[in-house]
């Protein structure tokens, strides 16, 4: 390792031009960190570029602490270069990391044009700029987890050293073989979790819980042990069916690193918390503790899109936009210097939202392609976003007219801020009655991330936000419900309203004393926009069951379902059938092997034979527990 840091400093040192004094050279993580000290000659970006592209590393430039101006010194300097435009609401410095920590909200203004501002920052104080946005709504599971980060900001520096180290560490094996074993998520919707291996790495895709039942993914089994032998693992987005057993890994022996998106990041952390308080609330057996969510925190190493990122010796990790919820991506593995491409999809839509853009299907290359099946029945057609729009604002708006209440259990994130958007639009263009919209669970702190990160939605979103000064997240429509005792003021009024709660398979959250509360009366209606998994009780509402039995204070309560009950389809953030097989069809590059996941049986079999009968590509749709060995 020595000698490998010993020749890469040499090849900086010889690259960079000779003003430039290079002190110290370190991996961390998946970074190659450079020490000069004096960074103000080192302004010109295009040389860092290439001496990136040359390394095939990213890079980062640190200053040698002792050229940095005094903090106090270097505030003052930061203030008079940035514009008053770019609204500062926070500066504060990373000593360890010889970060100046920026919270604007305009960052692009910080930046400058091509980094201008950025460069002079550095070149005038000597500090790294790192620019952050302030979100619109304040978030404390964005500022926690600023601030918690900058505490163990040191015991974090070890951890991305040891990490490096693991990356660039030789390749011992010449061999050249891909599988992948089945760990959870095969045959079924829940607990998605995939073993991803080569001669040289061991990479855990997903640990997520199941939705419908306590089986966690077969992590005792002896091709996962011991855990500490996996070299990394990567989380596709933050639905808790593929990130909530997370912090069980490091529980039982993981030390290594979690790549996953920025927004991904933080709205894992806000669900794994919720997660713990509501079993912890309903007396349910809780898996882990909050320091474990820590712990697992203090090894994230957040990924843009389109960031290509060695994460072992012989992979290259590539995020991609896949359309699902904030943040949410496809996991592109790049095996060997060309050798083999597999993408897992995790959950994704192949049609533009609301809130993003459609899955992306350009890929540099791809051989291997493992996809999601929650829709991939024969018959799993949804109406179009457009007519799905139109049918929940009709509903809505005959209950209002009847006087009652409306329900919509979801997701905090995802579809609780789609469904946000449609009715802000409606209220504003005067298409349904001004009524209040209670916002109830984690969903106001997840729409809060959602402000944090603009840079994720669609482009139509962020001209409305940046451009004309429209951000449909901050309706005064929109009314928080932070207490107990707010939520039984909501539900003992006697006036029109909607509310939008968590949990969204009524297994669990606020939205169970909505639906106890409003259940028995036929006025008010209950709207499902997103997926019911079997077992769940809003599954069983579905089918019409009109009693639902209850257990309070020991004592057993049957609530009579009358209310009207409705399933808006076309709101899910998962692709339909035609969109399933469309995106195939659209793939920039046909793989030569499919395989089918995160689905009901007859489901992933259905579309597993169906894309082998369209597109003569291998399919397969594996059990839980199989290896399948792509190459």
């Amino acid at each position: 390792m020595m000698d490998k840091l010993r020749e890469i400093r040499d090849k900086v040192v010889s690259s960079l031009p000779k003003k430039v004094k290079v002190k110290d050279v370190e991996f961390e993580g998946p970074f190659l960190v450079i020490y000069v000290k004096n960074p103000q000659e080192l302004t010109n970006v295009d040389i860092v570029k290439k001496l990136a592209k040359d390394l095939r590393k990213r890079i980062i430039i640190r200053s040698d602490p002792k050229s940095l101006k005094p903090k106090e010194e270097a505030e003052n300097i930061i203030r008079g270069i940035v514009p008053e435009d770019a609204r500062i609401t926070n500066i504060f410095f990373d000593e360890e990391n010889c970060e100046v920590v920026i919270e604007a909200e305009k960052p692009g203004v910080v930046i400058g044009k091509g980094g201008v501002t950025f460069r002079r920052i550095l070149k005038e104080t000597g500090w790294s700029p790192h620019v952050v946005r302030t979100p619109p709504l304040k978030s404390k599971t964005v500022e926690s987890i600023r601030n918690y980060l900058l505490s163990v900001r040191d015991e974090r520096k070890e951890i991305l050293r040891r990490i490096g180290e693991s990356i660039n560490k030789p390749i011992l094996h010449s061999d050249k073989w891909v599988r992948v074993t089945f760990l959870g998520g095969a045959r079924e919707v829940g607990r998605s979790c995939y073993l991803l291996q080569t001669p040289n790495s061991r990479i855990l895709i997903e640990c997520g819980i199941n939705v419908s039942g306590n089986q966690p993914p077969y992590l005792y089994i002896p091709e996962i042990q011991p855990l500490d032998s996996i070299d990394a693992v990567v989380i596709t987005h933050a639905h808790l069916d593929h990130c909530g057993l997370i912090p069980i890994l490091f529980k039982y022996g993981y030390k290594g690193p979690v790549y996953l998106t920025p927004p991904t990041r933080d709205l894992m952390v806000l669900l794994q918390l919720d997660f713990m308080e509501v079993a912890g609330r309903e007396g349910t057996q809780i898996p882990y503790e909050s320091h474990w969510i820590r712990t697992a925190l203090k090894h994230c190493i957040t990924l843009d899109y389109g960031v290509v990122t060695d994460i072992t010796p012989d992979v290259r990790l590539t995020f991609y936009n896949a359309g699902h919820i904030l943040g949410s991506a496809i996991a592109h593995f790049h095996i060997g210097e060309g050798f083999y491409n597999i993408a897992f999809t995790g959950d994704f839509k192949f049609e533009r939202t609301r809130l993003f853009d459609k899955a992306e299907t350009n890929f540099p290359r791809l051989e291997a392609l493992i996809m999601e099946a929650t829709y991939g029945g024969s018959q799993d057609f949804q109406p179009t976003r457009k007519e799905a729009e139109e049918n929940l604002i009709r509903i809505v708006n005959e209950t209002i007219q009847k006087g009652g209440k409306v329900l919509i259990p979801a997701f905090a994130v995802g579809r609780s801020q789609e469904v946000m958007m449609v009715i802000e639009e409606a209220i504003r263009t005067e298409e349904m009655d001004d009524v209040p919209v209670y916002i109830d669970g984690m969903i106001y702190e997840a729409t809060a991330i959602h402000t944090a990160y603009p840079e994720y939605l669609n482009e139509h979103l962020r001209n409305l936000i940046f451009h004309q000064g429209i951000n449909p997240f901050m309706s005064e429509s929109f009314v928080r419900v932070d207490s107990p005792s707010k939520r039984q003021e909501v539900i003992d009024s006697s006036e029109p309203c909607v509310i939008v709660s968590t949990s969204g398979m009524l297994n669990g959250g606020p939205v169970m004393e909505y639906f106890k509360a409003l259940a028995s009366d036929e006025k008010n209606t209950i709207i499902f926009v997103g997926y019911q998994a079997e077992g769940t009780l809003g599954r069983r509402i579905q089918k019409g069951w009109d009693e639902v039995p209850f257990t309070v204070d020991g004592r057993r309560e049957v609530v009579k379902v009358k209310m009207r009950v409705e399933t808006v389809d076309g709101f899910s953030g998962h692709s339909d059938r035609r969109q399933l097989m469309n995106y195939v069809k659209s793939l920039s590059d046909k793989p030569e092997k499919i395989v089918i996941v995160h689905g009901e049986e007859s489901k992933c079999l259905d579309l597993a034979s169906s894309i082998y009968k369209t597109y003569k590509v291998e399919t397969r749709a594996p059990m839980n527990l199989e290896t399948v060995r792509f190459v």
